[in-house]
């Protein structure tokens, strides 16, 4: 076998493996460019009740709509601003995004929150995120002046302590040449595998910085961010949940939790707004 071929077909494996199990199924040709009804509003003006705008961080593979058809609806009918963003493309690869260095979706993500706050007049937003976009904030908060930004950070799904991808990074050791390739190709695939330099780096001297609210929603059935513990945070102001501990009946994937789990999405809204959270129970469905 030619030596491309022994790293492409393990690589190709990887991908095709993470993009079953990350990608939206709704994605259409509308995607990339168009805002979903009801959500990047600019002319949005925050209320007493909820005085900071919320802006949307997508997963790798996913988009500003797609993966938010769900949530910012549901946000939006409880009298939020909502807004979302695309990060992390790549050149000649449309709608499926968050694939560039994470550092670079960091600054894309910093200028789109000033956005926000110059459009809506509010002094700090409220950022939720799921699987890449609950971890890659973390490095705005950290390194690009974003704890002034910003009030609290909810990580759906996070990666923020990397994947071992249901055991299967463990491979690449086993195949020279691919996780060189990996890394030249969907960076921000490498720079999520556990023990990488990215979270080596993001997440010594502590997981999180003064000023910001952190809360962490996890399935124990994710099979994408495994171990599913390994999205916790850990520090003060930190709420780490596990959704089967609110409802047991609640059987969310990686996917699910983040595109249509109303128990997750009751969740989120506790953690914008603590003051007026209620229980959340396997009942929540139908709030």
């Amino acid at each position: 076998m030619l030596p491309w071929k022994r790293v492409a077909r393990p690589l190709a494996a990887l991908l095709l493996a993470t993009a079953a199990l990350t990608v939206p199924t709704a994605t259409g040709a509308h995607a990339a460019a168009a805002p979903g009804s009801g959500w990047n509003d600019y002319t949005c003006k925050p209320s007493a009740a909820h005085p900071r705008p919320v802006v949307l961080v997508h997963g790798t593979f996913g988009n500003s709509v797609d993966n938010w058809l769900g949530l910012a609806p549901y946000l939006k009918h409880r009298g939020y601003c909502v807004f979302s963003l695309d990060y992390g493309q790549l050149a000649g690869v449309p709608l499926f995004h968050g694939l560039g260095p994470i550092e670079r979706s960091a600054e894309q993500l910093d200028a789109f929150v000033d956005k926000v706050l110059a459009a809506t007049g509010a002094t700090k937003a409220d950022l939720v995120g799921h699987s890449q976009g609950g971890m890659m904030p973390r490095y705005y908060l950290k390194f690009l002046g974003g704890a002034d930004e910003v009030n609290a950070l909810v990580g759906i799904a996070p990666s923020n302590h990397g994947t071992t991808l249901s055991g299967l990074t463990n491979l690449l050791p086993y195949f020279p040449g691919a996780g060189d390739l990996l890394n030249e190709t969907t960076p921000a695939l490498a720079q999520q595998i556990a023990g990488s330099d990215f979270l080596t780096k993001l997440n010594a001297g502590g997981d999180t910085v003064p000023g910001v609210r952190y809360t962490v929603l996890a399935t124990r059935y994710d099979e994408v961010v495994t171990p599913y513990r390994s999205q916790y945070l850990s520090g003060p102001n930190v709420r780490n949940v596990l959704l089967q501990d609110l409802c047991p009946l609640d059987l969310s994937e990686h996917l699910a939790i983040g595109l249509l789990d109303r128990i997750a999405f009751h969740e989120v809204a506790n953690a914008l707004d603590p003051a007026n959270a209620r229980p959340t129970t396997c009942a929540s469905v139908f709030s």
